[in-house]
């Protein structure tokens, strides 16, 4: 008697690579994946359902997207988001976008997470936002008429974990590219920028007047951020030390990650407490409103004078420039949001 071995088909699902924008590709910008968490069409699909679905929380009334709205490109109108019990937390919620290129992976104002996938995990448990715990979540998960198929057909198990949660919403939220601003169409060609969005885009880039660059990129870094943690000149003393508080480490008490300046149309208020109500506060902080203190960033060379000391029309300038790097089309993409 002959025997033979029959091989047994594992199922996989169906792979969705990132679409790279040609300005990313032009300077070398190449996204971050996990090997264990790749891009797959049924992956993004549960990611995308469970981001706008309130059972993530513990009393089944807020959903990720509820403190991460589409419309303002992926963060709260308001300076500081409520939890379930009405709680207010202390920090501005942070915009999604572009998180595929956050290189050192470390995410949050004060950089205390270290994967987009433990980014997702933190909210759930925390007694402030959504205030549930894993093992509750994990168990209505797994008794829903639908997400266990679900988990199947995006991992290949209908056993519901913590691990496979995170990884789907993690694979959402690296689809959510932003990279057709009005700057992006600029920059290959499409269109002309006024003559007042390139004198603004000379004062930000100009080291004798605005000089943001440092901080916030170029044309040369579509992200409009290096990413980085910086005491911009906010406090002398601080209630909240930011990078410091996670490191421990007194020489980056007061330091926070640079934001990235797409879609600052949508986005305020600003800074890490959501401070400032309006781009024109936060031009001026930079102008004339620079604090000094033990840590204060080397890139605030001009601190002792309060700022860069803009004149009016530089202000205005720098505005209209920033405001070229609004990208309608993200905030109104039908891919992020729920039918």
């Amino acid at each position: 008697m002959s025997c033979s071995n029959e091989s047994v088909e594992q199922y996989v699902p169906t792979p969705s690579p990132l679409q790279i924008p040609q300005l990313f590709e032009n300077n070398i910008l190449n996204p971050t994946i996990p090997i264990d968490n790749p891009q797959t069409v049924e992956g993004i699909a549960l990611g995308k359902k469970l981001f706008f679905d309130p059972i993530l929380s513990g009393d089944n009334t807020q959903a990720c997207a509820d403190c991460h709205a589409p419309e303002n490109a992926f963060t709260d109108s308001d300076r500081f988001s409520d939890g379930i019990d009405g709680v207010f937390g202390n920090r501005n919620a942070m915009p999604l976008f572009n998180l595929a290129w956050n290189y050192d992976e470390k995410f949050f104002w004060d950089g205390n997470t270290f994967s987009l996938e433990h980014q997702a995990f933190v909210p759930v448990s925390d007694p402030i936002e959504m205030k549930s715990s894993w093992i509750q979540l994990e168990q209505e998960l797994q008794e829903h008429p639908e997400y266990p198929n679900l988990f199947q057909l995006a991992f290949g198990t209908s056993n519901i974990d913590s691990t496979l949660v995170t990884k789907a919403i993690a694979q959402f939220e690296r689809t959510l590219i932003s990279s057709n601003s009005k700057f992006d169409k600029f920059l290959l060609g499409e269109i002309e920028l006024t003559q007042q969005e390139l004198n603004g885009f000379d004062v930000f880039m100009d080291e004798a007047s605005g000089d943001c660059f440092h901080c916030h990129g170029s044309d040369k870094n579509p992200l409009w951020t290096d990413n980085a943690f910086h005491n911009n000149g906010l406090d002398e003393t601080f209630t909240d030390l930011g990078l410091g508080a996670v490191t421990g480490d007194p020489a980056d008490n007061g330091k926070f990650r640079s934001p990235s300046l797409r879609n600052l149309e949508f986005t305020a208020p600003y800074m890490h407490d959501g401070r400032f109500s309006s781009i024109d506060e936060v031009i001026n902080h930079y102008s004339e409103g620079l604090k000094n203190s033990s840590t204060i960033d080397p890139l605030m060379k001009k601190v002792a004078q309060g700022g860069v000391g803009l004149s009016e029309q530089d202000k205005s300038d720098l505005k209209a420039f920033l405001l070229t790097l609004s990208d309608y089309e993200f905030i109104n993409n039908p891919d992020f949001v729920i039918d």
